[in-house]
């Protein structure tokens, strides 16, 4: 199976090495002194107390790269629309896209059933980029569960958990997922396939457009976030809000946003990836994370004042640093 990784960040290069290492046909698609690292000594992982050495091929060019049988874009969903045009030379006519990215998916209502099927999201796919250029018959959900981070140009340090829950727009168990479930289970990452994707997506995404902006606005960890008796209600009502729309769009939760608080806070001195982002003057995923729920209420019109409140500072505040848009 030949697969590309349009990304080599922390999730990307965790993919690559370990899909390079098991013996899959993978290419990074990289730049600059990621490029020129990942072409002189490969890519350099330190999990479970080990290092590990996998070199995939890796190039700026994805013409290069050429026809795939599986794209799998781990860039930041900012980025995603930019160089969703890039794709397209890779583009076979059985390849499949996986989008793995945080926040509400391009494609989101492909496939979706009832009469909001087709429906196009403006906060994550401005003017349609992505639907047109990529196309959304092609696109496997992907959520994406390790923790992980680059610590230099192809070196990567993995922090914790292996799982990218893999799922169809139209749920199903079809042989290009199989596949792709197949590959990265040999190299040893937890891969199932899931009947409701956006289930999963849902319950990630409960906690990013929560937790990650409050915590741009506080500087707090996800253990501090939790534990305060003035915070913690305000991460609860942005859930509660959440909540409504997606239920309004038929997910189904599982578990109360009490327990998910809780989970959170359990991870402790953790500093999201929005502050994460913020504190290295990069641009961050508020359209994904937390626009892109206020479209979805507008579109199901349920109202949302408490994770418009937060979105209007947290956009003011990375505008004050020039990173938003």
């Amino acid at each position: 199976m030949k697969i590309t990784i349009y990304g080599a960040g922390a999730i990307g290069g965790y993919l690559g090495c370990e899909l390079a290492r098991a013996g899959i046909d993978v290419t990074m698609i990289a730049r600059n002194r990621t490029l020129a690292a990942i072409r002189e000594n490969g890519i350099t992982l330190h999990i479970d107390g080990e290092t590990r050495i996998g070199r995939p091929a890796a190039t700026d060019d994805t013409a290069k790269a050429g026809p795939q049988d599986a794209v799998i874009v781990a860039v930041k969903a900012n980025a995603a629309p930019v160089i969703a045009p890039q794709i397209a030379p890779m583009l076979g006519p059985e390849t499949a896209v996986v989008t793995a990215t945080n926040g509400v998916p391009w494609w989101y209502f492909h496939e979706h059933g009832g009469a909001l099927a087709g429906t196009r999201l403006e906060t994550v796919d401005p003017g349609g980029v992505q639907w047109h250029s990529i196309g959304p018959e092609r696109a496997i959900g992907c959520v994406v569960y390790p923790a992980a981070e680059a610590i230099g140009p192809g070196v990567i340090r993995h922090i914790s958990l292996n799982r990218f829950s893999l799922g169809e727009p139209g749920g199903g168990k079809s042989d290009r997922i199989l596949r792709l479930a197949g590959a990265l289970k040999s190299a040893g990452f937890s891969a199932p396939v899931r009947p409701r994707i956006r289930d999963e997506i849902w319950l990630k995404l409960w906690g990013n457009l929560s937790f990650n902006p409050v915590s741009v606005l506080t500087g707090a960890t996800l253990g501090q976030m939790a534990g305060d008796p003035l915070v913690r209600p305000v991460i609860a009502a942005m859930m509660a809000e959440a909540q409504a729309v997606g239920e309004a769009l038929g997910v189904s939760f599982g578990v109360t946003y009490d327990k998910r608080i809780d989970g959170a806070g359990k991870v402790g001195a953790h500093r999201t990836s929005m502050l994460q982002d913020l504190d290295a003057g990069r641009k961050m995923e508020i359209d994904a994370l937390v626009c892109a729920v206020q479209e979805l209420a507008r579109v199901v019109e349920v109202d949302t004042p408490a994770i418009d409140a937060v979105a209007g500072l947290v956009k003011m505040r990375a505008q004050v640093d020039g990173l938003y848009p």
